[in-house]
Order: C-alpha cells, then structure tokens, then sequence
C-alpha cells in the first residue's frame, strides 16, 4: 500500500478518537449492495429537513461484506467533512459476522447491525419482534405483517419502504421495543451480536438523527 495511504487512513483514526460531533454532524453511511438498506436509508435522508439532507451520505459499496470497514475507513479518510461513520448489514449468512462488528467499533466505526435480517427492525414498527433464526422465515415473517397492515406486499425493493413504515407503523415506539430488546439480550448475557436474535442496532442510528434534529 503507497505511504500516503497508509498515512491518510492513521490520521482518520486518530481523528475519529478526537473528533466532537456537532449537533447534527455530517453521517457517512456504508452499505453493501442490497437495496433494502438502501432505500431505507434514502428514505429516512428524504424525511429530514431539506436543509439537512446532505449531512446523511449513503455509500453503496460493491464489496464482500467482511470489507465493509475497510471501505469505511477508505472512503471516510477521503471525506474528512463525514464525522460520524456507520456501516449497515444483516447477520444473513455472513460468517464473522461478530469479528466485522468488533473490528469496526476498534476503528471508530459504528454499526447498524441486524440479527437476522433487517426486517426484524422493520417489525419493530408495528409492534413487534418475533424470533426467526434466518432471515428467509423473518422476511417472510415480516412480509405477512406488513400485508395485514398495510394491504399491500411487501416488496424488499420498495424505494418507498421508509415512508411506508412510518404511515402504518410507529417509528418511536419501534426504536423503543428494539433498545428493550437489545438490553434484554445483554441482561441475559447475550454478549455476541450471532447470539442476540432477534435484534438490531439500527434504531441507534435512526434515534439519534432524530433527536438531533428535533
């Protein structure tokens, strides 16, 4: 790797351990190619005062999932202005799905995780966050809600998906139900993301836009 690389992402690194965020800082936001993710996070930047928009940059990185810090830190290190660095991904089927998350908070970089799939979040919003060990049967789960809710189907590609939430569901009471779950996990002393299920850490990040803004 050339030196002046090598020196770029060092000097982000210890820019992240010293950095303060402003009341709305600007979020460089990291996913990989799955359009869910995506459209989510789309849709919770379209929400925001328009003013504010450009303080939520999506990243969509065509990588393998286990890269994904790596390009955090890549593209941050490019983007200085970019104070508050996440990446977003499901357990799925991914193997080190506890080591990407432990290797992101060591550089700095926080975690919008989900265990199994993002739509154990996304059924946080009508009330709910039933156990399913994969993320087919969560989908599935959660498509069958969603259907009942809204009287229509649910479609992982749906660029409105944000909105939708939102109109048939609840999105406090939703980041409420995901944080009680997550410390119910951890008072069980369930202190690997693989063995927090169902769980997320999404509603971290979708909380605290919101409250920065409100």
């Amino acid at each position: 790797m050339p030196r002046h690389e090598r020196n770029g992402k060092r000097k982000y690194r210890e820019h992240l351990s010293n950095r303060r965020i402003p009341k709305l800082g600007y979020y460089f936001i990291v996913t990989d190619t799955k359009e869910t993710e995506q459209n989510y996070i789309n849709g919770l930047r379209d929400s925001m005062p328009k003013e504010l928009q450009g303080k939520l940059v999506i990243r969509i990185v065509k990588t393998k999932t286990k890269n994904l810090v790596e390009e955090a830190i890549n593209l941050a290190s490019l983007n200085p202005q970019y104070g508050e660095p996440w990446i977003i991904f499901d357990r799925d089927q991914v193997q080190d799905f506890d080591e990407i998350i432990s290797q992101a908070k060591r550089n700095g970089i926080k975690v919008g995780w989900s265990n199994p799939c993002i739509e154990a979040w996304f059924s946080a919003y009508f009330g709910s966050m039933p156990t399913y060990q994969d993320s087919v049967s969560c989908c599935a789960g959660f498509g069958r809600t969603f259907e009942q809710i809204s009287g229509q189907r649910y479609v992982k590609s749906d660029r409105e998906i944000y909105g939708k939430l939102n109109r048939f569901g609840d999105e406090m009471a939703a980041i409420e139900l995901a944080q009680r779950k997550y410390e119910e996990h951890k008072a069980n002393r369930k202190d690997k993301p693989t063995k927090m299920c169902p769980c997320t850490t999404v509603h971290q990040l979708v909380g605290e836009i919101k409250s920065k803004i409100s």
